[in-house]
């Protein structure tokens, strides 16, 4: 038998399809009624631009008023709880929830739950929040109810179509009547109270939290108030927009319509009445007298005043939220779009009074060539959009460049001003993102694709002015001089149509295509030559690492030091202080581990070294791994920072294997011993038969968890090293190995850590706590303090900072993809005393859409 939990959500469910439902119906209902409307449609956008342009401002300025309003009873809200909050904080509030209701089923309620991240950090409570949140909801419904009573009931005595309204009306009452009674029966303790609590138990300490609330008297008619006065406001905007259009206004229609208007709003399930207050408040219009034509003016306009200004005010309100993030995305997008423009500017006819304009002022054969220069620029932007996205230098100066001719195209085409502002705004973009565009190109391959071109330039002209000087007049119908023959022959190269020429035989026209592939084959192969990145990178020396040991010995003091001097790292080792810094180069990032190995007081320079000398290479540099305690030396350089895991400490000299918390411990060594396993300790060098039996158990590992070897912040199986190394195994009661571990130095003072564990598929589960267990005795005799289990990935996010943290802590609980971290936390919480985070730090949000790729190639071996 279901429970009740089930039955209600079971409920909920079946609620909210009818929800979708309706709001489906909505819809169809308006598009089925502009649809049979399509005669005053066609006419509607020219009645529109007639509109009175002060009275629209005015409507406009208005908005910007009634978003105030709202903030302010935001404001009053929280204050009616007893908390504070600015204007400032209030009108980001409005702005974002209103946007998030049109897309969130119940909108005006569920948005309610949103809270933006600023006003998370102040000193607000949780509970306040919401307290303040439900007052603000209730007090909107309820400022409709005062308002809307004497509005409909005086319409209702003078219209016989608004006798309809009394039922929304009814709807609205018995909905406040239903808030007021739970309230105030969940802060009594009553029926509603012990009925909410019967069926969610759980939830008893969070109403006693959220209903544990007194109210101020004062704030909540100051609530009512501004409430109030947003009515009023709506009102208005109605009224603006049927003077605006021209039409004889009616403070009547406009106070009913916006009852009318307001009460579809609030019991629309879904996009916020969207359908359903343009088809009801145009029918309400056309009731009062109002043309067909009129009526759905002024609705248009008073949505763009209560709904689409609004709306685009909470997209504004995101964005300078990522307003970085945005910027880094605007240029690449709008160099797309423009370069979209540019092409179906030229295919659409130019509108008939700008050219004749022109051709007052420029001779028609350069209006023709700047269609072809508009038509060339556009192919140009679409490829050169795909590597702005990659921070290319030499892409963002083309798309400035062909963005500022697009400028002169578009005017010099046919006066199209409106394109050539988009051009102006994507340029102005581009200069205003210009420091996020380092990585290089190639200089040695530019030159040989500047070379390559002006030389077949050269050679095109050569050969085509002979060629067409030669050519007979049967394959062209004309005899060329040496300045026509020039003349074509450049404008062949340069793809440029030539109305003079018209090839007659099919020697002639190939004769021109082989010009014209010519021309094109350099071209590209110039662009590819511009926009190919370029990584200048030096290869590490054998004196670079020399230093490199040298100071790792003299300043290390992590467990991550021992891989900076791996194989695969590139050194960037300081001409002015004693220290180097350890990276990967992959996707134009220096992907760092950790941070520079020096002194102290040298951390913060070797920083800005390397950052000056990334500039130089064209790369952008990232941190991987940076403890919490460095992160102060980034927050200097303006660098952010995403807590990716954290980082297993356990401390050793009190561990003993006795008392009841080890008894599972005790149990599992114990069933190890009675099945005949053993643990060993096999100090380097290691003997090659050695070497082969670890080598058999690390392929199986591998095979068994289907995963590859990793590199950079951790080892691989390198037989060369692993023989140089203390080795720590289990086998079983034939000798053979069921499970090892290599013991890797530690460069923390007292510590100890570990790189391979790995075991055989039909190894028992306790063989890894006993090579954990042996490591831990071998470390208590040479008197080490503390040993380093290694970081689990995207672990320990309890409350995350950002989006991308939130995403991650989501992935790391719901994903079954990475459902193995959660079992490799369980194993080391089982030793940890102590966790620590661990940050990548970047800088710039646009970079964490491409860090996780140069991430997973940094860690390729």
């Amino acid at each position: 038998m279901p429970s009740g939990k089930q039955i209600l959500s079971a409920s909920f469910l079946r609620k909210l399809h009818w929800k979708e439902l309706l709001a489906v119906l909505f819809i169809l209902l308006a598009i089925y009624f502009f649809r049979s409307q399509r005669h005053e449609l066609s006419s509607l956008m020219p009645a529109i631009q007639r509109a009175d342009r002060n009275w629209v401002l005015g409507g406009v300025a208005l908005t910007g008023i009634y978003i105030l309003l709202q903030a302010l009873m935001y404001v009053c809200s929280f204050r009616a709880v007893g908390a504070r909050l600015n204007t400032f904080h209030g009108t980001e509030l409005f702005l974002k929830r209103n946007l998030l209701s049109v897309f969130l089923p119940a909108g005006g309620i569920s948005s309610l739950a949103y809270v933006p991240q600023n006003l998370r950090r102040t000193q607000l409570h949780k509970q306040q929040i919401h307290q303040a949140s439900g007052i603000y909801g209730y007090v909107g419904i309820l400022s409709v109810f005062l308002v809307g009573i004497p509005v409909v009931l005086y319409a209702m005595l003078h219209t016989a179509s608004m006798k309809g309204a009394a039922g929304g009306l009814g709807i609205i009452s018995l909905l406040l009547a239903a808030v007021v009674w739970l309230v105030r029966s969940v802060q009594r303790k009553g029926k509603a109270y012990r009925l909410l609590i019967q069926y969610f138990p759980s939830a008893t300490h969070t109403l006693d939290e959220l209903f544990s609330f007194q109210l101020s008297g004062i704030a909540f008619t100051n609530t009512v108030l501004a409430s109030v006065l947003i009515e009023v406001a709506g009102v208005a905007h109605l009224y603006i927009s049927m003077v605006a259009v021209g039409a004889t206004p009616s403070l009547e229609a406009a106070c009913v319509g916006y009852i009318v208007a307001t009460i579809f709003l609030i019991i629309s399930p879904f996009l916020r009445g969207l359908g359903a207050i343009e088809l009801s408040l145009a029918y309400l219009l056309s009731n009062y007298g109002f043309s067909t034509l009129q009526a759905l003016e002024i609705t248009l306009l008073f949505r763009l005043f209560e709904f689409w200004v609004p709306l685009a005010a909470g997209m504004i309100a995101f964005a300078l939220k990522g307003r970085d993030l945005v910027l880094r995305l605007l240029p690449p997008i709008l160099i797309f779009l423009l370069g979209m423009v540019n092409i179906f500017s030229v295919l659409t006819p130019p509108l008939y009074n700008r050219v004749h304009l022109l051709r007052a002022y420029i001779p028609g054969t350069s209006i023709h060539a700047s269609n072809l220069l508009v038509v060339f620029s556009g192919l140009v932007l679409l490829v050169t959009a795909t590597f702005l996205f990659r921070g290319l230098r030499s892409a963002w100066i083309v798309a400035l460049s062909v963005s500022l001719l697009s400028v002169l195209g578009h005017i010099g085409k046919a006066l199209d001003y409106e394109e050539a502002s988009l051009a102006m705004i994507t340029s102005i973009i581009l200069l205003i993102t210009a420091r996020q565009y380092r990585v290089k190109s190639n200089p040695q391959l530019v030159n040989i694709g500047v070379v390559t071109a002006v030389a077949t330039f050269w050679l095109v002209l050569f050969f085509g002015t002979i060629g067409f000087y030669f050519l007979k007049v049967r394959h062209f119908g004309m005899e060329f001089t040496w300045q026509q023959s020039l003349r074509h022959a450049f404008h062949c190269f340069m793809l440029l149509e030539d109305d003079g020429l018209k090839p007659i035989t099919r020697f002639g026209k190939e004769f021109m295509s082989a010009i014209r592939v010519l021309g094109v084959s350099s071209w590209a192969f110039l662009f590819y030559t511009i926009i190919r990145p370029y990584l200048h990178v030096t290869q590490q020396t054998n004196t670079a690492l020399e230093k490199a040991r040298f100071y790792l010995s003299q300043y290390g003091d992590s467990p991550m030091d021992y891989f900076k001097v791996g194989q695969d790292k590139l050194l960037f080792v300081s001409q002015q202080y004693e220290g180097f810094i350890a990276y990967r180069v992959a996707s134009s990032f220096a992907i760092v581990l950790e941070e520079p190995v020096c002194s102290e007081d040298n951390k913060l320079l070797m920083l800005e070294e390397f950052e000056q000398q990334c500039r130089q290479m064209g790369l952008r540099p990232a941190f991987y791994r940076v403890d919490e305690d460095s992160t102060y030396y980034f927050s200097q350089l303006k660098k952010k920072k995403m807590l990716i895991g954290q980082e297993a400490i356990m401390d050793i000299r009190n561990f003993t294997l006795s008392g009841k918390d080890k008894k599972s411990l005790r149990n599992g060594l114990n069933s190890l011993a009675n099945k005949g396993f053993t643990t060993a300790f096999h100090t380097a060098p290691q003997s090659p038969e050695m070497i082969a039996s670890l080598k058999a158990v690390s392929d199986e590992w591998l095979q068994q968890y289907e995963v590859k070897e990793m590199t950079f912040s951790q080892g691989l199986f390198d037989a060369a090293s692993i023989r140089e190394q203390d080795i720590i195994t289990v086998t079983d009661a034939s000798g053979s190995i069921a499970a090892f571990l290599n013991i890797i130095p530690d460069y923390t003072p007292g510590g100890c850590t570990y790189d391979l564990i790995r075991k055989r598929s039909d190894a028992p589960g306790g063989v890894m706590d006993a090579l954990i267990i042996a490591l831990i005795q071998d470390a208590q005799q040479k008197e080490l303090q503390f040993l380093n289990l290694g970081m689990v990935p995207m672990s320990g996010i309890s409350q995350p900072q950002t989006t991308a943290e939130r995403m991650v802590k989501y992935a790391y609980e719901k994903l079954r993809f990475f459902r193995h971290y959660q079992g490799l936390r369980e194993f080391k919480d089982k030793y940890a005393t102590h966790w620590t985070n661990k940050y990548l730090i970047y800088e710039h949000d646009f970079d964490l859409l491409q860090l996780p790729v140069a991430l997973s190639k940094v860690m390729q071996p």
